[in-house]
Parts: C-alpha cells; sequence; structure tokens
C-alpha cells in the first residue's frame, strides 16, 4: 500500500455521483540537490526575506500574496479571497466527457497524480469508475482547482487505482511553427530501409531497465569525496571523424547496434539494396566463355563473309562463263568469213 501523504482532499463528481478521493503524488525525484556555499571556508549561503519598506527580515507567518497591477500597485491577495471563488471545481474534481485516449495530445500532459478513495463509503463508486473506465477503453476528462488555479485533468487506470494527470490548456501549447527543416529536403528509400534496419536492430526495451547513470557518477564523486579519496574520472570520449555521408552513417549504427547485442559480425554486415532496373547494357563478362550475344555476334559475321565468298566465286565463274561464250562467238563468225571467201573465189 502506497503511504504517500495526501496534497488535496475532495471528490470526484461523477454525474450525480460523488466519490471522496485523496490526491496524492504519483511520481517522485530522485535527483541529487546541492546547497549553495562560500567556496573559501564553505559556509552555507542563505536567502533571507526582507521587507523593503522596513528593512527588516520577516517570518514565513508574515508573508503573503499579493498581485502586481500594471501600474505597480500591490493587491493584497488572501486565502480566504481565493477559498471563497466562486469555481464548482475548488473541491471537486469534474468529470466532462470521455474521449479515446489518441485524444490527448502528450504534449499536454503535465505532472501526474493517484486518486486514493476516501474511505469505506467511497470504495464502491470508486470502484464502479474504474471498471467503467477499463470496459470502454476511454479516458474522463475532468477539471479541478489546485494550487490557487483551475486545470484540466485526464484520468485513466492503472493497475487496480485511478490515476490523474494533469493537462495543459490547449492554448498553453506552442505550435511549431518555424521549427521543421526545409521541405524541399528529400529522403530516399534506400535510407528509409537503413533506418528501419536500425530501429529493428535497437528493437524494444523494458524501461524497467534504464537508470538514471548521472545521478550514480554524482553518487560515486560524492562517496570518494567524502572518503578523502580522488574521484573517478571520466573516460575520454571517443574521437570520431565528422560523418558527411548519411548512408554511410546509418549502415555504421546498424552494424554497432548488432555487434552491441552481441550478434556475429556476419550479421552485422548491412547488404546493399537491390538497385532499379535501368536501360543501361549488360557488362561485358571478362575470361571465362564469351557471352551468348558475343557468340551470335561472331556467328553472323561469318555468316556475312561467307555469303560474300559465295557471291564473289558465283560472280567470277559467270564471268569466265561469259568471255568463253565470247570467244565461241568470234570463232564462228571467223569461220563464216572464211567460207564466204573460198565461195567467192570459186
Amino acid at each position: 500500500m502506497l503511504h504517500v501523504r495526501s496534497i488535496w482532499n475532495g471528490a470526484i463528481s461523477f454525474g450525480l455521483v460523488s466519490i471522496p478521493i485523496k490526491l496524492v503524488n504519483a511520481t517522485e525525484s530522485h535527483s541529487i540537490s546541492f546547497r549553495q556555499i562560500h567556496t573559501e571556508d564553505g559556509g552555507r549561503i542563505r536567502y533571507r526575506k526582507f521587507c523593503e519598506l522596513e528593512d527588516r527580515e520577516v517570518t514565513q507567518g508574515e508573508i503573503g500574496k499579493g498581485y502586481e497591477d500594471a501600474d505597480g500597485t500591490i493587491i493584497p491577495i488572501t486565502e480566504e479571497d481565493l477559498s471563497s471563488l466562486p469555481l464548482p471545481t475548488a473541491k471537486t474534481i469534474e468529470i466532462v466527457a470521455f474521449v479515446p485516449a489518441d485524444r490527448i495530445d502528450p504534449l499536454q500532459m503535465d505532472a501526474a497524480y493517484y486518486l486514493q478513495a476516501g474511505g469505506a463509503p467511497a470504495a464502491k463508486p470508486y470502484t464502479l469508475l474504474r471498471e467503467a473506465l477499463k470496459r470502454s477503453n476511454k479516458v474522463a476528462i475532468a477539471k479541478f482547482a489546485l494550487r490557487g488555479r483551475e486545470r484540466l485533468g485526464m484520468l485513466r487506470v492503472v493497475g487496480e487505482a485511478i490515476a490523474m494527470h494533469g493537462l495543459l490548456w490547449p492554448d498553453e501549447v506552442r505550435a511549431p511553427e518555424g521549427l521543421a527543416p526545409d521541405s524541399h529536403v528529400t529522403v530516399r528509400d534506400q535510407e528509409l530501409d537503413l533506418a528501419d534496419a536500425l530501429m529493428d536492430t535497437l528493437g524494444e526495451v523494458d524501461l524497467e531497465d534504464l537508470h538514471d547513470e548521472y545521478r550514480e557518477a554524482v553518487e560515486e564523486v560524492i562517496a570518494a569525496k567524502a572518503a578523502g579519496e580522488a574521484p573517478p574520472q571520466a573516460p575520454e570520449p571517443a574521437t570520431g571523424g565528422k560523418v558527411l555521408d548519411l548512408m554511410a552513417a546509418l549502415e555504421s549504427s546498424v552494424r554497432a547496434a548488432r555487434e552491441s547485442r552481441g550478434e556475429e559480425a556476419e550479421h552485422a554486415e548491412v547488404k546493399s539494396l537491390p538497385q532499379r532496373k535501368t536501360a543501361r547494357a549488360a557488362p561485358k563478362q571478362t575470361g571465362g566463355k564469351k557471352s551468348t550475344s558475343t557468340a551470335k555476334k561472331t556467328a553472323a559475321k561469318k555468316t556475312t563473309a561467307a555469303k560474300n565468298s559465295t557471291a564473289k566465286s558465283g560472280q567470277g565463274q559467270g564471268q569466265g562463263t561469259t568471255k568463253k561464250a565470247a570467244s565461241k562467238s568470234t570463232a564462228k563468225k571467223t569461220t563464216a568469213k572464211k567460207s564466204a571467201s573460198r565461195k567467192r573465189t570459186a
């Protein structure tokens, strides 16, 4: 059971149902706090509260609240003034709506609290609200007043208890205008693939395994100095060259993440992504058998040469036949002339 002093007592207003509750802090800080000291003698430095008009130190019981107007006038505000404010949420966490959890922007989330049932009469309505939230898979949006101002809250189930997250009002969250990089920046698919690979390699983590290493280091320094020993020295930071190639940085990150998880080196290699098909010709093969296209080209050349040779041969044969025919024709003409000459002589 959580034994923490309540910081606010009131009730949850759930329609006409009123649930008495106590508000307790759901978180605690483990940060190491330091005191301000005088470096010459180690004396504590303290801040004292003085009244400007009387020029004297005043006690905490003499200190109240005041609002400074635009002209510098101080308007005193008493606790009675604040306690009598006409607000229904002064002592009540008033539920105004139930919405899906993803409707709440994490930027709005502020401090977290647990709502503790205020005694036996609150057990039944408290359990009813808790089970209703569970079954609906929704969160309750509520308004409440705390530390002098009305606030917005989100109620959800944590274990068997109801927790409330303080929410900033929507107009208290700044818009991220002008903070994003130039919209003309282009991210390639290969870079996204490597980023996905890095995310997969890092995987998930159990938040219970994470701890504050800075706080532990400070505790070691304090313990060493308290024992009169020299404080531990920080290791020299690794000096690496400036990485200008985003792809190389991603590949190195994937490899380092896999090695840190104890994976074998062969699995730490980042495979090249398949290149897109282009109209470029396939590279020539060096050594070994000639490619099919080369063989086809050679065969085509041989065929053409053979045809040319055959054509020339045929052409030569044709020319020889023509010459022989011309000789026979000349011989016939000569014989005819001789015969005619013989007849005339007779």
